[in-house]
């Protein structure tokens, strides 16, 4: 059965779907995330699969008090599931993956549209090449194989393709509220080949520094905002260096596992006014296995220690809020069998050895699976470190690889009859 799948896996019809889903700007919040999720479900109904497509009641969600957050405005999300039906009491395997993408960013670094893929050899170039349309074709792919080749599985096989991964995983977590589950779960993320059994967890800050304005001529009686900012960002630093010490070791590979980024700088409205106000957002790392409370108190004291040690801020001190995505960490639990089901399936098609285990920097649903009880890892087509970047891009060769591991490591965790 195992050889009969792995032979019908259709290498042409993979590069056919990754360019229909790339040509799709499915970025975060827009009404295309939506449209890829109906191509996504025409492809699910022509396998015969059992197909649930449901608007998301976005505001009963937002209210749940486990809400992971959101930053992306948005007017509608949609669930979409496909499940083979079981013919025994086998467990039930979910592939899981992402369909929206994030902003191109500058189009003058990009070489064409990004959403116009470019081909060259085995190598396809456009936004969400890697972050993960690839991985979400590699499920398709690889249940259509199965299919194919008549495997009657004990258990099932639950495709869980979702929206709103890129800005705190809204989708993930209305999938799971519907009652979606699974006993095990493999996130097609691009992990280059390697297995992923933990990320780290990521929480959005805002800090809002203040000042006082006057005009630019007179800047010695105001107080800029932004020169008030310097020893907060200063201190921030040094708290990014005390987090990092000491890291777990599947983060040992990481020269800072846990990053403390700041990604935005806003002040001033007028060019020759002191700035009386100014916003730094950014991202706080969460270790492994860390309360996200925990980590939002050490901030919050850092930003306090920095304005008690301020003139200026001590008596007018920054305030610190956590909008946006709110990442947890999240792990396999350790000695799960699926890692080695999906690394010895990785091993049996490449005839090589079993991949690496290690643990991602990143926030991603894999905490979200994890959270609800389901062990989870993350192994699919890609290199993270292109992705959100205008040279994203992904080999063919490498989806059609991941695809066959699917396979095997799909028929051994749900059996076949």
């Amino acid at each position: 059965m195992e050889a009969s799948a792995l032979a019908a896996v259709d290498e042409a019809a993979i590069a056919r779907l990754l360019l229909e889903l790339l040509v799709v700007p499915s970025v975060t919040g827009s009404a295309a995330e939506s449209e890829v999720q109906h191509v996504l479900a025409r492809h699910l109904e022509r396998m015969d699969l059992d197909v649930d497509l449901w608007s998301m009641n976005l505001p009963e969600l937002r209210a749940h008090p486990r809400f992971p957050g959101s930053e992306a405005p948005r007017t509608e999300a949609w669930g979409l599931v496909g499940g083979t039906r079981p013919q025994g009491d086998g467990p039930t395997l979910v592939l899981q993956g992402h369909i929206d993408v994030v902003p191109p960013g500058d189009l003058a670094q990009w070489e064409g549209d990004p959403f116009r893929p470019r081909v060259t050899g085995d190598v396809v170039h456009a936004r969400g090449a890697c972050d993960m349309k690839a991985g979400v074709v590699a499920i398709l792919a690889a249940l259509a194989a199965i299919r194919e080749a008549g495997a009657r599985l004990r258990g099932q096989v639950s495709a869980h393709f979702v929206v709103s991964e890129e800005d705190g995983g809204l989708g993930a977590f209305g999938t799971l509220q519907r009652g979606h589950t699974g006993d095990a779960c493999i996130i097609t993320e691009p992990t280059s080949g390697a297995l992923m059994t933990a990320n780290a967890g990521a929480l959005t800050f805002r800090i809002q520094v203040p000042g006082r304005a006057t005009h630019g001529s007179t800047r010695y009686v105001g107080v800029s905002a932004i020169d008030a900012y310097l020893p907060i960002h200063r201190a921030l630093a040094h708290l990014e260096a005390r987090r990092n010490a000491g890291a777990d070791r599947l983060m040992s590979e990481y020269p800072i596992p846990y990053p403390l980024s700041v990604g935005t700088v806003r002040s001033g409205d007028w060019a020759s006014s002191v700035p009386d106000l100014l916003v730094a957002e950014g991202r706080l790392g969460v270790r492994l296995g860390e309360d996200p409370a925990q980590a939002r108190t050490e901030l919050e004291a850092c930003v306090a220690e920095a304005c008690a040690a301020d003139p200026w801020l001590r008596s007018h001190p920054a305030t610190v809020t956590w909008p946006g995505g709110q990442f947890a960490s999240g792990r396999l639990p350790a000695g799960h069998p699926l890692a080695a089901q999906v690394g010895d399936a990785h091993a049996d098609v490449t005839s090589g050895p079993r991949p690496s285990e290690r643990g991602a920097p990143y926030g991603s649903d894999l905490r979200l699976y994890s959270g609800a009880g389901i062990p989870t890892l993350q192994y699919g087509p890609g290199d993270v470190r292109l992705a959100h970047g205008p040279q994203e891009q992904v080999r063919v060769s490498e989806v059609v690889t991941v695809t066959r591991a699917l396979v095997l490591a799909t028929l051994r965790t749900v059996g076949t009859k």
